[in-house]
């Protein structure tokens, strides 16, 4: 069969994979313990569900505009205002069905066939393969846990060539949990600004810190930022809205009119009922928001205690997220439980099926030396599993 180009070159994406064979062991009757999947365990705020409800009991279940409900869309305004200190109008915002759609509508746009796009690593999984789609390149930058998997100015300069039109920027990050500083997002996006790139700066987890860590958005820090930034952000994690899939851009106005022009033709925009959920979420209560960040703090402290003392394993503490990406290298090349383990894939399905432990590779993450660990679980399910990789790589 003669498949497209786009259609040969995009890869599966591992976390849904690990997490689909996660799901078929359980429904075998396993006792698979879930470190996988990117979402919180916890539910969607009351709140937020009843402004759905009566959303449909109002029937407002037709289409909205494309770029997103006008009540949304200015609730999203307020709020890169209060939070962010960036002003935009409506004609600046596109609400989509997911953040995941929202980047990609900007990579569309902004990237073609010739065009370099920079990726840190490790970077989430979904970045290369939005790049591939357009037509451009992926560039990775690599940085360790040496410099606490944070580029610099200094290393973003060493590959900026005339093709580079794009740098992408998560803080805080999936898989690392790290955030980066006022002064190095300074730095860095002011850097690339002046040399005429364009930044997506992915903020989808800026409500989960910890400690003293603090959330800035690059598109604020200069008007020339404010060109060139693209601003994305959703409602998934930090509302644990997942299934809901509802995200948005916020940028230049040339640019958010093309990325609607591209959804006009794929998903229409996102659904009606949630959006006025949205609206509900953004304007409503945040204590939920608060207890959600507290419990994760608990379980990524005891987590990464708890790994730091397992031979072989080293993981530094995320400032954000809810992830744990530890160096697991020191157990390659030898065997584990009769097995040669040469690589990440290789520990992971090794304690999937033999530990029943649902962990995810780093390698389609850009760093095959770690694994990432999502503590977006609860405790219990967390001491269990941490106490099986202990034993399974002890026996």
């Amino acid at each position: 069969m003669a498949l497209s180009r786009i259609a040969r070159e995009v890869k599966t994406s591992a976390t849904l994979a690990i997490t689909a064979k996660a799901k078929q062991l359980k429904a075998k009757g396993v006792d698979v313990i879930g470190f996988g999947a990117g979402e919180p365990d916890f539910d969607t705020p009351e709140n937020v569900k009843n402004a759905a409800i009566q959303a449909i009991k109002d029937g407002y279940t037709k289409y909205t505009p494309t770029s997103g409900a006008p009540a949304l869309k200015e609730a999203i305004c307020e709020k890169l205002l209060n939070d962010n200190h960036l002003k935009y109008t409506p004609s600046q915002v596109i609400v989509s069905a997911g953040a995941k759609q929202s980047i990609l509508n900007i990579v569309l746009v902004l990237c073609d066939t010739g065009d370099e796009a920079i990726i840190p690593t490790p970077y989430w999984v979904s970045y290369p393969e939005m790049v591939t789609m357009s037509g451009a390149t992926p560039v990775f930058l690599k940085t360790t846990d040496r410099e606490h998997f944070k580029i610099t100015k200094e290393s973003l300069a060493k590959v900026i060539t005339p093709r580079s039109k794009l740098l992408f920027m998560n803080s805080p990050s999936n898989p690392t949990g790290m955030v980066y500083t006022e002064r190095e997002l300074r730095e860095i996006v002011g850097f690339a600004v002046e040399k005429g790139l364009y930044v997506i700066s992915d903020e989808i987890y800026e409500k989960i810190l910890y400690d003293d860590a603090q959330h800035f958005s690059p598109a604020a820090f200069s008007d020339e930022c404010n060109k060139k930034v693209i601003t994305i952000n959703g409602f998934s994690k930090v509302y644990s809205m997942t299934g809901w899939r509802l995200g948005y851009a916020a940028g230049p106005e040339e640019i958010i009119k093309a990325a609607t022009n591209i959804q006009d033709h794929t998903t229409s925009g996102a659904n009606s009922i949630t959006q006025l959920a949205g609206v509900e979420a953004l304007k409503g209560n945040q204590d939920s928001v608060n207890k959600m960040v507290r419990e994760f703090d608990r379980r990524r402290k005891y987590i990464v205690e708890r790994l730091n003392k397992i031979k072989g394993i080293s993981c530094l503490l995320p400032q954000g997220a809810f992830y744990a990406f530890p160096k697991v290298s020191d157990l390659y090349k030898r065997k584990i439980a009769g097995q040669s383990v040469m690589n990440s894939f290789d520990l992971v399905n090794l304690l999937l099926e033999k530990a029943h432990i649902a962990f995810v590779p780093g390698a389609p993450f850009g760093s095959d030396e770690h694994i990432r660990i999502s503590y977006a679980t609860s405790m219990e399910n967390i001491e269990r599993g941490i106490n099986r990789f202990e034993k399974f790589l002890g026996g």
